[in-house]
């Protein structure tokens, strides 16, 4: 048979999804592996979504999206965050991870490097390997509370960098970066001529820590740094829309022929009734995000009393809705076996840290979008440090 190109050899599996799919052949699991919130979408904006679908409202949109999204958007970012866009500027994808995956393909020939966080969100050097770019992960180490080390950073630049992706609030650290470190990552990107791709999917979830989307910052003075940010949103965490899939990508402005273009060949188009349900909730009550919110922060707090009783050391969380815990106590190195063995073991489904890069080893992630009853007991599952049977038994 004809051969495959080569870059697909080098396109990493998700260590989340094998943990997950894993975990669905198993009975009396408790999930905390991936980050689906457990809350339910807001009827009106579920009466919407099925409004559309009824009156046969599907046919095909705008490239960029429907106006009413659009312009939903756009009035959207202005008053949360600070953004002065357009609607040309904005363009409605098929969830976030296309919004990032066609910001990467616009911006990254074969061979650019592309610099992404460790630990990050894994979309982001898959990404990379299908456009046969190259990604350097910088390192958020804990002896810096997983900020970005920028001499680090700058020992990362070579003459074939062209992008930095910053993540905030992250996932999986659940760390909000603050408005002094992502003014430096800026002026970093600026002092090197960089695009900037900035994901701000969970921007409505932080607890003490106020989300800044960078796309504000660079709007200061003469505003040119706008011109090489992108900014990527979702309604699918905020609104727990995760299976319509609507995302949105702010572009500096004066793209619009070519991310036609790009759309088209990739989707042409988000489906019509998830637009639909997408502006119901840009537009509507924002209830349903408060109570979320609310809920998230609950059991982050109950989840980290936990972890402190039982001597288990984490991350400090100030956004989204994840706990990143250090298990090193018991993985023996390499995490992600140890993950399989927890949940073959005691059923506990956790995101081992090494599927989010090298610095994740002996870490691993908690999805706290889920009743505190099963958080806290997937907590209680999790091995004793210091106790003989910390380690689970090996497989063989």
């Amino acid at each position: 048979m004809p051969r495959l190109a080569s870059h697909t050899d080098t396109v990493p599996p998700s260590g989340i999804r094998r943990i997950f799919e894993l975990a669905l052949s198993l009975e009396d699991v408790v999930f905390l592996a991936v980050g689906e919130p457990d809350v339910p979408v807001a009827p009106e904006v579920l009466a919407v979504g099925a409004a559309a679908w009824a009156a046969d409202d599907t046919d095909y949109t705008p490239n960029g999206g429907i106006p009413e999204l659009r312009n939903a958007i756009v009035q959207t970012v202005a008053e949360r965050n600070g953004i002065d866009t357009d609607p040309e500027q904005v363009w409605v994808t098929v969830g976030a991870t296309q919004g990032l995956y066609l910001a990467m393909t616009l911006l990254l020939d074969a061979g650019d490097e592309v610099l992404v966080p460790d630990p990050g969100y894994t979309t982001f050097t898959m990404n990379a390997h299908l456009l046969s770019a190259v990604p350097v992960p910088y390192p958020l180490r804990p002896s810096a509370g997983f900020t970005p080390d920028l001499d680090e950073l700058e020992r990362l630049i070579t003459d074939r960098t062209r992008v930095i992706i910053v993540n905030s609030p992250s996932n999986p650290l659940g760390a909000v970066f603050d408005e002094p470190t992502l003014r430096a990552l800026l002026a970093f990107a600026r002092r090197h001529d960089l695009w900037l791709i900035s994901d701000e999917v969970y921007e409505r979830f932080t607890y003490g820590a106020p989300h800044v989307s960078i796309a504000a910052l660079a709007a200061e003075g003469d505003g040119r740094d706008l011109e090489r940010v992108l900014t990527v949103f979702s309604a699918s965490k905020t609104y727990a829309l995760t299976g319509a899939r609507v995302g949105w990508l702010l572009m500096p402005p004066g793209f619009s022929t070519l991310l036609g273009a790009s759309q088209e060949a990739m989707v042409s188009c988000v489906n019509t009734p998830a637009q639909r349900a997408a502006v119901a909730a840009l537009t509507g009550s924002q209830e349903s995000v408060e109570r979320a919110a609310e809920h998230y922060g609950e059991n982050l707090r109950l989840a980290t009393s936990a972890l402190r009783e039982r001597g288990i050391r984490y991350l400090e969380p100030s956004g989204a809705f994840y706990l990143w815990v250090d298990v090193t106590y018991a993985s023996g190195g390499d995490v992600a076996a140890w993950a399989e063995r927890l949940l073959l073991q005691r059923r506990v489904a956790v995101a081992p840290g090494s599927a989010f890069g090298r610095t994740g080893e002996g870490w691993i992630r908690l999805c706290v979008a889920a009743s505190s009853a099963d958080l806290l007991e997937g907590i209680r599952r999790l091995p004793d440090p210091g106790s003989p049977g910390a380690d689970l038994v090996s497989a063989r």
